[in-house]
């Protein structure tokens, strides 16, 4: 098979940047080893104390920083082994949270938007009756990301993500007044010129549509003649982040959200990108798993605000918008299903995982079973711990990874959580047919998450993400009901990966995840 996608074609690409980069560390760190023992012997003692106080001065901040452990722990190692190497290397990927003028902008624009949201008290009230546990999640998703739970709204949920294209097209050419689309990854071919017919179609009608991608995530396949391409045809289009200067120099954050938003009435989100092989039309790892749900009611609200803070924030350049009322429609839309759904995002700029303490939440609350599917599993010590502690307490917690990688070096780092894992009664499942790229989470037939976000420290530290919470309705059970007929199709590792490891491998496993958070 053809060991290229458009997610590992983009990654390799910033890879070799940060390899680069890293090389000319390493050359530095030696070249400094070599001159103090040749041509600075006499300085030596004095220029060795002076670089580990300054090592020692970026391991003190680090240690009082609020970052999880399983975070800080490589940078300090690092830093404290090898100074000039750490150092550069933390300048370069391990500050997080971009630019002071960056997150005031958002800081700005969140002021704005957020407060239209709706209050959602009547709501959380009576989900919290009805299921307590998810009641106190949606409390957190409310209190700490401003994003409201909703009721009148139907939610569709799609195996496939060609199931999700071909949905999203017959709605997108139904549009009358606006289009959003926010994804990590365009690529400029087969899947993505069935949508651009379609927009042109629309832009002719008079609706506005609006366009925003990530620059990592389609770095290599459109550049800024794709922009042109689209403001031509009457398409606003706009790029995210595209290296922008300072210490951090490759700038850490990025969009890996995956938002339709049509009317204000209907949105799409869910684990695909708009390249081919998410919808199966090449195969690089065999088969392709990618999932998605399609709203249609009052939740679409939050994610027209979602896209809107991207838009708005994105640059200062940028003409933005200063009335945001004719994109938050109110809608007289009566929905089939009763369940609650909350769509929600999370953001590198408030220090606050929402995704993650999500995902904690729903492992602690879970009183029969928890499943998740990733594609890739680099988990800090808090999540591990709620995973094993709701296992030794009977819930029956199973994950999906992936039965053929997209990368092979991350690839190794995840099975190396697996014997952490199952010697405490996780169970591990690899999906055989290939690759496994949806995010799914699903607790006790009553609630279940599905967006963007993986278990592994970019999405969820780095990277703007967004998924949504939904409690007693059918997609529930649709997201569960799934994950079981996969699992069907999947090899279990559990008990593989119970027995104890070899030195070599342990030495080798716990070398790949001191890098982990540098991937």
């Amino acid at each position: 098979m053809k060991q290229d996608t458009l997610e590992g074609r983009a990654k390799t690409k910033n890879g070799v940047k940060r390899l680069c980069f890293s090389a000319v560390c390493i050359l530095l760190e030696a070249a400094f080893i070599i001159a103090m023992i040749t041509k600075l012997n006499q300085y030596a003692e004095i220029i060795n104390l002076m670089t580990r106080l300054l090592a020692g001065v970026l391991v003190l901040k680090l240690y009082a920083s609020d970052q999880t452990s399983s975070m800080k722990m490589p940078w300090v190692i690092l830093i404290l082994v090898f100074p000039i190497l750490g150092m550069g290397l933390y300048l370069l990927i391990g500050l997080n949270g971009g630019t002071r003028k960056m997150r005031e902008r958002y800081d700005q624009i969140d002021r704005e938007l957020l407060p239209l949201l709706p209050n959602d008290s009547e709501c959380r009230e009576k989900l919290g009756r009805k299921i307590p546990k998810a009641g106190n999640i949606s409390d957190y998703i409310q209190k700490n990301a401003s994003y409201p739970v909703y009721q009148n709204t139907d939610v569709i949920y799609y195996d496939e993500a060609v199931k999700g294209l071909e949905a999203q097209l017959a709605d997108l050419a139904k549009a009358e007044k606006f289009i959003f689309m926010e994804y990590h990854a365009i690529e400029d071919a087969q899947a993505w010129h069935k949508i651009q017919r379609v927009l042109e179609d629309r832009v002719k009608a008079g609706v506005e549509v609006r366009v925003f991608y990530d620059d990592m995530g389609s770095i290599g396949f459109i550049n800024t003649d794709f922009i042109k391409k689209m403001e031509n045809v009457g398409i606003h289009c706009r790029v995210f982040n595209p290296f922008t200067p300072g210490l951090n120099v490759f700038l850490n954050n990025r969009d890996h959200r995956k938002i339709t938003v049509i009317d204000g009435k209907v949105g799409f989100t869910g684990g695909y990108n708009l390249a081919n092989e998410y919808f199966n039309f090449t195969h690089p790892y065999g088969q392709w798993k990618d999932t998605g749900i399609r709203l249609e009611g009052e939740a679409v609200r939050s994610l027209t605000v979602t896209f809107l803070e991207m838009w708005n924030a994105v640059s200062d350049k940028d003409k933005n918008d200063s009335d945001f009322t004719g994109f938050l429609v109110q809608t007289d839309y009566q929905a089939k299903q009763t369940g609650f759904i909350q769509p929600y995002a999370d953001s590198p700029m408030d220090h606050e995982q929402v995704g993650e303490e999500v995902y904690i939440s729903m492992v602690n609350k879970a009183e029969k079973y928890c499943w998740f599917m990733t594609p890739y599993l680099i988990i800090t010590d808090e999540m591990s711990h709620a995973l094993c502690l709701a296992a030794k307490r009977g819930v029956d917690v199973r994950i999906i990874t992936p039965g053929i990688p997209d990368k092979k070096i991350i690839y190794n780092i995840t099975r190396s959580f697996y014997h952490g894992l199952v010697k405490h009664g996780v169970r591990i499942y690899e999906w055989t047919p290939g690759f496994c790229h949806a995010k799914m989470s699903v607790a006790d037939d009553c609630m279940a998450t599905c967006g963007t976000i993986n278990l592994d420290y970019r999405s969820l530290y780095h990277h703007f993400e967004n998924g949504c919470f939904m409690a007693d309705c059918q997609a529930v059970l649709d997201i569960r009901n799934d994950l079981a007929a996969i699992m069907d199709e999947c090899r279990e590792v559990t008990e593989q990966y119970s027995t104890g490891r070899s030195a070599y491998l342990r030495l080798g496993q716990l070398f790949m995840r001191l890098f982990a958070g540098l991937l």
